[in-house]
């Protein structure tokens, strides 16, 4: 395949994703299927996350080197022009690969009349030092204003961490491989590895890595997992053979975790999408843990349809929200978050909070995660649910886990590395 034609392909998604409202994810997993070599598929997804993470500064050049605003006719030129920035800027590559195919990439999408005009933006890319912009200014102005209440101190850092990419978190599979010995694994692949203090099953790349890339990834020995994902473990800690339910699994890698952790678990995995439960099960079979869960497509919200009555031990939460804590991973989230979806976010979460705990035996407990950052789907949602609950109290959470916030604790995006998450460990008297 042509430079060129990877860079159609890069911008054909970013078109989607910024002026169609569609998910990066799906779009992604449209177009890279088609292309053949896998340095194109990698180069296309490297740009368009890159163009999207900073938007804010790219749409900032646009702005001062184009005298009249592109029309909306011309989506398809910004998503290029942006693709081309980020060649440049995020992406470093040599000056005349980037310039080179996407302006040839203009031509390819009948653009040839204003190829001049993309090849003039470029180079002067190339030339000058990129226009300044905060990064808070790619956040939407309801949910910018949000953050920077809830978190004077911290709302700068949380917008500056969203813009960068994360680093690659690797969960290893403690059946199948030791952690020491993966690590000697991935150096003979020439791929270095930190140990995370405090985790069990950790390591941490600074770079990121494809999947192919990672020795023993078919096999089962690892998957890629967010530390902040990963302390979901730590924090439900179930007990040997315990009942579990995970009420909201895919795609399903804390259910491998917690499986991983201790095979005797009696796992019942839920979730409402039954193509995504797929993926559960497709996870679960790579980790050789297929047998390992009962997996149920059922809505968590209404268990009369698919719960047996028998209650579990624990139960894990990890609740449908915001996301607004992966921002660096899912960088379309600030383009299709609305303020009127926080409202129903949240209802969903009480009607999941309020059915897992009916099925939860006395004495047992009840993890409520999410990937946000904010407090209404957060320490709020959680101090409601401890108020209308009587029989519900709330268990201490460490340091591990993040700072105090309300009944639980919580990350911030690029704290120690990790995403964006909250915790609360809930007991039934």
């Amino acid at each position: 395949m042509s430079g060129a034609a990877s860079r159609v392909a890069a911008a054909r998604v970013l078109h989607a994703v910024l002026h169609r409202g569609r998910s990066l994810k799906a779009e992604l997993a449209g177009a890279l299927p088609k292309l053949e070599d896998a340095r194109d598929r990698a180069l296309v997804e490297a740009i368009c996350f890159a163009a999207l993470r900073q938007r804010a500064r790219y749409d900032a050049a646009l702005k001062a080197w184009i005298a009249k605003p592109l029309p909306k006719r011309d989506g398809e030129l910004r998503a290029l022009l942006l693709a081309g920035f980020a060649q440049i800027d995020a992406l470093g590559l040599p000056a005349h690969a980037a310039v080179d195919a996407t302006v040839e990439a203009a031509r390819s999408l009948g653009r040839a009349h204003q190829a001049g005009m993309v090849n003039a933006l470029l180079r002067r890319a190339l030339r000058e030092t990129l226009p300044q912009a905060e990064a808070a200014d790619a956040w939407p102005a309801w949910l910018r204003e949000r953050v920077r209440a809830e978190w004077q101190a911290e709302a700068g850092a949380i917008f500056a961490a969203s813009a960068f990419p994360a680093p690659t978190w690797l969960r290893i599979n403690a059946r199948r491989a030791a952690r020491d010995e993966y690590a000697a694994q991935l150096l003979e692949a020439g791929i270095e590895a930190a140990v995370p203090e405090g985790f069990a099953d950790a390591l941490r790349l600074d770079g990121s890595v494809s999947v192919a890339a990672l020795p023993g990834f078919a096999a089962g020995a690892v998957s890629i997992q967010d530390g902040a994902a990963q302390r979901v473990a730590d924090a439900l800690s179930p007990p040997p053979g315990a009942r579990v339910l995970d009420a909201c699994a895919a795609p399903g890698g804390k259910t491998a975790h917690l499986l991983e952790r201790d095979p005797s678990l009696a796992l019942t995995a839920v979730d409402s999408d039954e193509k995504r439960l797929r993926k559960v099960a497709e996870t679960l079979a790579r980790l050789r843990l297929g047998d390992g869960a009962v997996l149920r497509a059922g809505d968590a919200s209404k268990p009369d349809a698919w719960w047996d009555g028998a209650a579990f031990d624990a139960i894990l939460l990890d609740a449908p929200c915001s996301a607004t804590g992966i921002v660096r991973r899912q960088p379309d989230i600030l383009l299709h978050r609305r303020e009127s979806d926080l409202a129903a976010v949240v209802a969903l979460q009480t009607r999941l909070l309020d059915a897992a705990w009916t099925m939860l035996r006395p004495g047992g407990v009840l993890l409520y995660a999410t990937c946000s950052i904010l407090k209404a789907e957060n320490e709020t949602q959680v101090a409601q649910f401890l108020a209308r609950t009587p029989d519900a109290s709330a268990d201490a959470l460490d340091e591990r886990f993040g700072r105090i916030a309300g009944h639980g604790r919580q990350r911030l995006p690029g704290e120690e590395g990790m995403d964006g998450f909250y915790y609360a460990r809930l007991r039934k008297a």
